[in-house]
């Protein structure tokens, strides 16, 4: 296994290529997953993003009658499709590491898990909050915020395990962290943002990847607010295609970005969603050669599943 920043190392500044896939809902067929990202491999990404899902609550009802709220899992897998990955494909994953829904102990457990399988990167999030509540909330036993998380990813790195039952040798973990060029959600502003970003440096994370934007403005500002706040590791920009007219609210709502203007007016005057997909694919291409013009580090998609429009992107620019 190769680890982000050395991927970055070696390339010696030429930008690099990397895409993120979500796990199959459960029940569903992992061949269908490779079968759409396969044509994304010709591009020689240098690693995979694999996202980690928390538990939800549904309401069944139960043998007495009663409702009960059943914990479930609807995309699991991550752990194995990350080994299924290495195995038919011959390149790196990166897991997600996530708080919600995991106590501390079942989260050094996965760790190892990772660790024995020769998985030396991973990205260290905090998560979302259940849907029904709103807002964040730790399981009994779990983290609040990722810097508590990044914390004990570095005490496992340095052979520091939550019980000490046994003599621990020290893991080897590369660990990534999230960036908002638009802030996060639920900073008060910029500067807490920015600090609370140092903080996970300073506990360990070796590189931050972007949540997604539409503005390249957004991410150069970012990086030099960065840098001005003391941080110097890699900040890797995450891409994602317009593909729909609905994703104009729809990812606005749920990221909380902002599209630009010309970009929104663009794809209100397209009569289908085959041309957002197209006007989606061009706006994506002209993002990534500005940027690399810029001198990032990698590009980082997120595909969602699906490989069609980030194909044509990258046959464009790599």
């Amino acid at each position: 296994m190769t680890k982000v920043t050395e991927f970055i190392n070696q390339a010696q500044g030429k930008t690099l290529f990397s895409i993120e896939i979500i796990p199959p809902l459960k029940g569903q067929n992992i061949n269908e997953l490779f079968q759409s990202i396969e044509p994304l491999m010709e591009f020689k990404p240098q690693f995979v993003d694999v996202t980690y899902h928390r538990e939800e609550l549904i309401d069944k009802i139960g043998d007495n009658g009663q409702i009960e709220r059943i914990p479930i899992r609807k995309r699991p897998g991550t752990v194995g499709i990350c080994a299924r990955l290495m195995e038919r494909f011959h390149v790196d994953a990166v897991p997600h590491v996530i708080c919600g829904g995991f106590t501390k102990d079942e989260t050094e457990d996965v760790l190892f898990d990772l660790h024995y399988l020769g998985i030396d990167n991973v990205l260290v999030l905090r998560g979302d909050p259940e849907k029904s509540a709103g807002i964040f909330k730790a399981k009994a036993g779990g983290h609040t915020y990722a810097s508590q998380l990044v914390s004990q990813v570095s005490d496992m790195n340095r052979g520091v395990l939550l019980h000490a039952e046994t003599e621990a040798y020290p893991t080897d973990f590369c660990i990534g962290v999230a960036g908002y060029p638009e802030k996060h959600l639920d900073a008060v502003s910029f500067d807490e943002d920015y600090a609370h970003l140092k903080h996970k440096v300073d506990l360990g994370a070796d590189y931050i990847v972007t949540q997604m934007f539409f503005d390249n403005q957004k991410y150069f500002r970012f990086v030099d607010q960065c840098r001005a706040n003391g941080i110097t590791v890699p900040i890797i920009p995450g891409l994602k295609p317009l593909a729909t007219k609905k994703q104009l609210s729809v990812l606005a709502r749920i990221f909380h970005l902002e599209f630009p203007e010309e970009l929104v007016k663009s794809a209100e005057k397209c009569v289908s969603d085959r041309e957002v997909r197209e006007l989606g694919v061009d706006w994506g291409v002209h993002q990534c050669k500005e940027l690399i013009a810029y001198g990032v580090p990698l590009l980082h998609f997120y595909t969602m599943g699906k490989s069609d429009n980030v194909a044509k992107i990258a046959s464009r620019v790599f």
